[in-house]
């Protein structure tokens, strides 16, 4: 029956279908469990909606595990940072088993077959837009500005020949998927869209983001308040360079949706005078100053935007631009740049090194440049995009089914808001707020005693004080 095993009669019961319910879960006085600070996170689990609406979605057959014990365990497992579900063959099942209240956990292949059988139809994505609108309803603040990010997710498995993806942090072309993420600006998700055949990301967010956003935003400004006012925007959509299109911006113009991204062409620099400083708190709880100026810009198209422009500390400028025309605009994101600068005192033993270094830079850049001008041209003769069905027969490939998979994402992202409202309630009274995610990933990971009263219905959980720095009078 495996490692870990104790109750036997429900076990033997389940394997001949004699098990009507579910064992239920019952926590005995355990000293020093292995990872049982995750369950410091229950409640915030529960309140974000972990087992919520779960049963109008999900239906188990007979056995040993019920639907709220594999969906906690599948949340644990998000939040201690297991890569995936096979890591689990190198844990002890007993272990895990404590954290929910039963004598172990499933064996991988039988949470694989589980899993499989919650997947079936259409239920993943039913509840995960159920559980997307109540988050956006719920906190309507966090709903009006919008992140969009897109993720390539490196496919390595055998099943097809998925197309290939540039994997940025690999510098490679490999097979992939990418998933586009819709956060709130503090990071908490709200949805993600997967895309095998990647069409880019404005096509993504006009033909699938948008639509769904539709349905479940609330309404932040009535019809006569748009009627009255033609600058006024429903919500904001905040994106990365990919995004940068005037006819993308019109379109969403018209629909009275505010975009904000980096200019690709910014042009020459502002006048340093113009930039002022301005106190900004970042998402972390970490307070810092930034330079900004802000100007009118007319696109390519005749669209005016409003560009903000951030100066750094070395004299180089970030523009952002934005549809937005009603609200405060402040950068969101800082870029990072890496130039060839002479930092070292002026002396000839110093500058000429630099200056050979310099020139043979130059070379290659030159000699770059004729390549990439030749490769321009051959560019040119290659059509933008290929319908699948054009596709040569050695890449044709078969859609995979994603149900699993959104399943499994939705997990995680009620594991990352739960964690993200914990570290929002922490983060006060820290002296290093910044500090609060490790803070949290050393919880979950610790030891724990559990204390439970059956009498009046409780589960106490102590944990050992954990260092948030060098200085051991700093614990909680």
């Amino acid at each position: 029956m495996g490692m870990g095993t104790r109750n036997v009669d429900a076990r033997l019961a389940a394997s001949i279908g004699q098990l009507e319910e579910p064992v239920v879960p019952d926590f005995q006085a355990l000293q020093d469990v292995p990872k049982g600070g995750v369950l410091f996170a229950l409640p915030a689990l529960l309140v974000t909606g972990l087992l919520k609406y779960s049963e109008n979605f999900f239906k188990l057959s007979k056995g040993y595990y019920g639907l709220d014990s594999l969906l906690i365990i599948l949340a644990f497992i998000a939040l201690v940072r297991v890569k995936s579900i096979e890591s689990l063959r190198y844990s002890a099942p007993g272990e895990w088993g404590k954290l929910i209240g039963l004598d172990r956990i499933p064996e991988v292949r039988t949470l694989r077959s589980k899993i499989k059988q919650l997947t079936q139809d259409e239920g993943p994505q039913q509840w995960s837009e159920a559980l997307c609108k109540e988050w956006m309803q719920s906190a309507p603040e966090q709903a009006s500005i919008l992140y969009i990010d897109g993720h390539v997710r490196v496919y390595n498995e055998q099943q097809t020949k998925l197309p290939r993806h540039h994997v940025a942090r690999q510098k490679l072309c490999l097979r992939a998927t990418t998933d586009y993420w819709v956060n709130a600006m503090d990071g908490q998700p709200f949805m993600v869209i997967n895309k095998a055949v990647d069409p880019g990301m404005i096509k993504v967010i006009e033909n699938d983001i948008l639509p769904q956003l539709e349905k479940r935003l609330p309404t932040f400004v009535n019809a006569e308040e748009l009627k009255s006012d033609p600058l006024l925007h429903r919500f904001t959509l905040v994106c990365d360079r990919e995004s940068y299109s005037p006819p993308f911006f019109k379109r969403m113009k018209a629909q009275r949706v505010a975009c904000l991204t980096y200019h690709k062409y910014p042009g020459e620099n502002w006048p340093e005078e113009e930039f002022l400083p301005y106190a900004v708190t970042l998402s972390s709880g970490e307070q810092t100053q930034l330079n900004l100026a802000e100007r009118g810009h007319c696109l390519s198209n005749g669209l005016w935007v409003r560009e903000i422009r951030k100066l750094s500390q070395k004299g180089h400028q970030t523009s952002i631009i934005g549809t937005d025309y009603r609200s405060e605009m402040i950068p969101l994101a800082v870029a990072r740049f890496a130039t060839l600068t002479l930092d070292a005192p002026i002396e000839p033993d110093k500058v000429e090194p630099f200056l050979q270094k310099k020139t043979i830079c130059q070379e290659e850049i030159e000699a770059f440049q004729v390549q990439i001008k030749t490769l321009k041209e051959k560019r040119k003769q290659t059509p933008h995009y290929l319908k699948v069905k054009d596709l040569p027969e050695e890449e044709q490939f078969q859609q995979l089914s994603t149900k699993s998979k959104h399943f499994i994402d939705t997990i995680k992202m009620i594991a990352y808001r739960a964690e993200t409202a914990m570290a929002n309630l922490l983060r006060e009274t820290l002296s290093r707020p910044d500090e609060v995610r490790s803070l949290l990933r050393a919880i979950y990971s610790s030891e724990a005693d559990l204390i439970p009263d059956h009498e009046q219905g409780t589960l106490t959980v102590k944990f050992i004080s954990v260092p948030l720095s060098d200085s051991p009078s700093e614990l909680i």
